[in-house]
């Protein structure tokens, strides 16, 4: 019986992490793919910490947000 515990919190795990790897990689494709068309002030720059990073992080969790709820178990 703790095998078929073990077993099912792997299984929810993997989900969890599939779930996320296609929320950041759908989320940054978006955002890349609008960034040349947003204001200047929102675009991400390399290696720093700005509004851009900030708006490609919403990308994401929107994303993950939406694939945990259309995912769910009524």
């Amino acid at each position: 019986m703790n095998k078929a515990v073990e077993n099912k919190s792997k299984n929810k795990t993997m989900q969890n992490f599939l779930d996320a790897l296609l929320a950041v990689l759908a989320g940054n494709a978006i955002y890349y793919l609008l960034m040349p068309h947003l204001p200047r002030a929102v675009r991400h720059r390399l290696f720093q910490e700005d509004l851009g990073l900030l708006v490609d992080f919403a990308i994401c969790t929107a994303i993950f947000l939406v694939v945990k709820y259309a995912s769910r178990k009524s």
